[in-house]
């Protein structure tokens, strides 16, 4: 069983993502405060937010029986990084993840605005940094891709290749903004099935070779 879901994001990479499912989807952006609250954790921030999108996105659309919303955080230790501001906010940050390793948080919540009901699907994936220089850096950020992402990157972005995919283990789909195979476990949940094999479809789309799909699936990670 499918339905008509409401994506309740303005996101591209969001978007594209979702394609890969092969479900009809509407697109409702929908704006929310996204200010960090004092003493916030990242998880807590990324549910609150995924949680008010949905919720919004149901005021806007009530008769959606299925409403989708999604938050991305990037987290290094207690700091989190949400959309630079300009480009020297975006400097800032990417020269904080240089050669590191961070957190990326996701959350998905999906609405059922007939009853209320809902799910609550958490993917973590730990992001290796490269070295990257400065001169790479700053034609990276002249370019402008880093102003509209969380933590001033894509992992997609190919010609910067801001992440050591090489040491990369977790899902790439969540750092792009949108897991797969948690989204799926979160649509069989609710009844819902997705046709074909989606974790094939996400590791040719983003060309990374997942390693940690099987065990998502079967609710260990």
């Amino acid at each position: 069983m499918t339905c008509m879901l409401l994506l309740a994001s303005g996101s591209p990479r969001r978007r594209e993502l979702m394609e890969l499912t092969g479900w009809e989807v509407e697109i409702c952006p929908v704006p929310v405060d996204e200010i960090v609250r004092v003493d916030e954790r990242a998880e807590a921030v990324a549910i609150r937010l995924a949680r008010a999108k949905a919720r919004a996105a149901a005021v806007e659309c009530p008769t959606s029986e299925l409403i989708l919303a999604a938050d991305t955080v990037v987290a290094d230790g207690e700091a989190i990084f949400g959309k630079p501001v300009d480009a020297s906010d975006a400097e800032r940050m990417l020269l904080m993840l240089r050669d590191r390793e961070h957190k990326v948080i996701t959350a998905l919540v999906f609405l059922q605005p007939a009853t209320g009901d809902e799910v609550v699907e958490i993917c973590k994936t730990d992001v290796p940094m490269r070295a990257y220089d400065s001169e790479a850096l700053q034609a990276y950020i002249s370019g402008g891709s880093p102003l509209d992402k969380a933590g001033a990157y894509g992992i997609q972005d190919r010609e910067f290749n801001p992440v050591e995919l090489r040491q990369l283990k977790g899902c790439f789909a969540n750092v792009m903004g949108l897991p797969l195979c948690h989204l799926q476990r979160a649509l069989e949940s609710l009844g819902y099935e997705i046709e074909g094999n989606l974790p094939s479809r996400c590791i040719a789309f983003t060309e990374y070779d997942c390693r940690v799909y099987q065990e998502i699936l079967r609710g260990n990670l």
